[in-house]
């Protein structure tokens, strides 16, 4: 039995050609599980791997001469492909003025995004790194206005049972058991943002997903690394931008819809897999107002240990 995930918890089978290994040491090298060692000039398994092979794939990939395989957790020798030569990757420059285009984006046009798009923006998020492969990521898309107002409204309501976090008698009742902080967060930000999304939404404005024609949701398992979700939609909404649509993320959602029978019910019905650590939402589309500036960010700290 090797690191469980939701989707296997048996290790990753290796197999060696020994006609193909010129015995290089790349694969020992690259392998944190201690999985290979040589002998007599050829790779070899060591028996003494530290969790037992993950899947991580880096000692097929690294091999010149294809002489390692590797079964199991969701990976074979079909799921390589060749690197993209440098000459066509992006350089810095480019990079960081796509980075800068981006802004968090809450107009739309009324139009939907296509499904070779969706594909597109998936393909790329699906090349974000994880903790731990094969990846926990699962993604929840809505397309459409319609369906991702449908969702809103009914998250309105399911926000409603819920009102009672916002009164100034519960807020005061639990301010000493979690702390100042989180206290100032609920009477500033989530005390308006339920009402915002509840009263708005009554009104017929939505506040909570913008009648976004497209939406996803990225959350992981019990068993994920809490940043994997989050890199992922990252990665969606880079993709996102290099193809010419908008994106924003919202955080007001998932942290709702964890805890409780109500929760795990509201999950079951929006066939979202799994109560998780943490999750995004994102919202995408065609971009209907343009920005002409762009906004520099900072750190909080940046310390560097010499």
């Amino acid at each position: 039995m090797a690191i469980p995930t939701s989707r296997t918890k048996e290790k990753a089978e290796i197999k060696i050609n020994s006609e193909k290994c010129t015995g290089c040491g790349l694969c020992v090298s690259v392998c944190k599980d201690f999985s290979f060692v040589i002998e007599n000039n050829k790779a070899v398994l060591s028996g003494a791997s530290l969790f037992g092979c993950v899947g991580c794939g880096h000692c097929m990939a690294i091999c010149p001469f294809g002489a390692i395989e590797i079964f199991g957790r969701e990976l074979s020798p079909d799921n390589l492909f060749e690197i993209p030569n440098k000459d066509e990757l992006p350089q810095y420059e480019q990079l960081l003025a796509l980075l800068q285009h981006r802004r968090s984006l809450r107009e739309f046009l009324d139009k939907e995004v296509e499904y070779e798009l969706i594909e597109k923006i998936l393909t790329a998020a699906q090349t974000a790194p994880m903790g731990l492969p094969p990846s926990d990521v699962n993604v929840l898309v809505i397309r459409g206005k319609e369906k991702n107002r449908a969702f809103a409204k009914e998250f309105s309501e399911y926000l409603k049972g819920m009102k009672f976090m916002t009164s100034k008698i519960f807020l005061t009742i639990m301010r000493p058991f979690w702390g100042k902080e989180n206290d100032e967060m609920f009477r500033s930000f989530i005390s308006p943002l339920f009402e915002a999304y509840t009263t708005e939404m009554d009104k017929g404005n939505n506040f909570i997903n913008y009648d976004a024609p497209l939406s996803m949701y990225f959350y992981g398992s019990p068993y994920t690394d809490p940043a994997d979700s989050i890199i992922a939609a990252t990665y969606a909404m880079i993709a996102a931008e290099s193809i010419g649509l908008g994106s924003c993320m919202l955080g007001g959602i998932h942290p709702f819809i964890q805890m409780g029978k109500k929760a795990k019910k509201f999950r079951a019905d929006h066939e979202i897999k799994f109560k998780s650590r943490e999750g995004i939402f994102v919202i995408f589309g065609y971009p209907a107002v343009h920005y002409q500036k762009g906004i520099k960010r900072t750190f909080a700290s940046t310390s560097t240990i010499q």
